[in-house]
């Protein structure tokens, strides 16, 4: 089943954002890798591709998983955790539809 992972930056996360990228985005890489990303990308904090300093608010990941235990626990291993870049993240059942 498909599940979002949906989190919320702490303020100012940009720097430590930056530090842990690589090992977060070899993660992702992984998933896709194995036919199981559908989407992931960061929320800008300004209505602008490219924030600059402005930096980001969040991130949206939409992964297969085999279970919501085994989403969570994906989640809880990510690099910004341990960077403390999020300060919550929420992990729930997604159901594609379109397209």
């Amino acid at each position: 089943m498909w599940y979002a992972i949906i989190s919320e930056d702490v303020d100012n996360s940009l720097e430590k954002r930056m530090s842990a990228r690589p090992k977060h985005v070899q993660r992702l890489k992984a998933l896709a890798d194995a036919g199981k990303l559908l989407i992931a990308g960061p929320h800008p904090a300004i209505d602008n591709e490219d924030p600059g300093e402005a930096g980001f608010t969040g991130s949206l990941i939409i992964a297969e998983f085999e279970s919501l235990e085994d989403a969570q626990s994906w989640a809880d291993a990510d690099p910004y955790i341990e960077a403390s870049v999020y300060k919550q993240v929420t992990v729930k059942p997604f159901k594609k539809v379109l397209p």
